[in-house]
């Protein structure tokens, strides 16, 4: 079971978060999804949610690209650890487009039943992507 949960895993990010590709949700994501991001009560809910979730990051990022750097299935749990990375051309959390290349880190958790992803929790770099984009200083810039 932990191989074939981190084969669907493998295959959301490479056909949905790297290729915009929503058509396979349907099919990995089960309608009753719940994610939890870094954000204190920031969730994303349902199948409609996930697509509106990666749509808009698609926006701001048309050239996302995110590479699996390792990957650790356990009964119905994925873990896959990170990098994603992108040139910032439409607004992104209220942030106007920079231009800018940004590359962010994170961990993901993928809960699986029956094929789909059903929960998701998610730590990334939030705050060093942020100050890549010079929406908050960088870290030895406040002195």
């Amino acid at each position: 079971m932990s191989q074939q949960n981190k084969m669907v895993e493998r295959r959301l990010i490479e056909e949905v978060w790297n290729r915009g590709n929503y058509a396979v949700v349907d099919e990995l994501v089960a309608s009753d999804y719940l994610g939890h991001s870094s954000t204190p009560g920031d969730e994303t809910h349902g199948r409609k949610g996930y697509r509106q979730f990666y749509a808009a990051l698609h926006q701001a990022f048309p050239d996302l690209y995110v590479t699996i750097e390792d990957q650790i299935a356990e009964g119905d749990r994925v873990v896959t650890r990170w990098t994603a990375r992108g040139t910032h051309r439409g607004e992104f959390q209220g942030i106007l487009p920079t231009g800018k290349q940004g590359t962010i880190t994170g961990t993901t958790i993928h809960r699986l039943a029956n094929g789909k992803v059903v929960e998701c929790w998610t730590n990334a770099d939030d705050l060093g992507l942020l100050a890549q984009l010079g929406a908050v200083p960088a870290p030895g810039q406040l002195h």
